[in-house]
């Protein structure tokens, strides 16, 4: 009997109708711009537009940075290498209708984009405890250890 009245709630799932049988058409979009130039010394830039509003514009160059490196033993010492550099920007209309612009730059300082629309993270206020304080109990403020990034701490 259990057997069949699964088998009989199965057949009800399958014959129900289903929102997902109904086909997804969505615009047609083409490019109405384009454009990519490459250079001999490693720069460039490319960029597109398309039928619905957006458009993508991007270039990158070679540069010579001078970087900071550490031995097995920890001692510093600089060195120059070549790096890639870009920055571009990109503008969209959202699904809810609001036009949404970022710009980014990418270098030795990192990955650095821009834009109204991304969050923006909280600053933290350290506060130091009000209640009374004995002479032995002393407040203490956060301390932050700095490291060379090999794990050793730098006094």
């Amino acid at each position: 009997m259990k057997l069949f009245v699964i088998a009989a709630l199965l057949a009800v799932a399958a014959a129900a109708p289903s929102s997902y049988d109904k086909e997804y058409k969505a615009p047609e979009i083409t490019i109405v711009s384009q454009s990519d130039v490459r250079n001999l010394d490693g720069s460039g830039a490319w960029s597109y537009a398309g039928s619905d509003g957006t458009t993508r514009d991007e270039s990158y160059a070679q540069k010579k940075f001078i970087v900071t490196k550490y031995d097995d033993y920890g001692k510093e010492y600089k060195e120059e290498v070549f790096g890639h550099t870009s920055k571009g920007s990109s503008y969209w209309i959202s699904p809810e209708g609001e036009r949404l612009t970022l710009t980014w730059v990418a270098d030795d300082a990192g990955f650095q984009p821009k834009g109204d629309h991304l969050p923006v993270a909280p600053v933290h206020v350290y506060e130091l405890p009000v209640a009374p304080i004995h002479e032995y109990e002393l407040p203490v403020a956060p301390v932050h250890i700095p490291f060379n990034g090999k794990g050793y701490k730098i006094f």
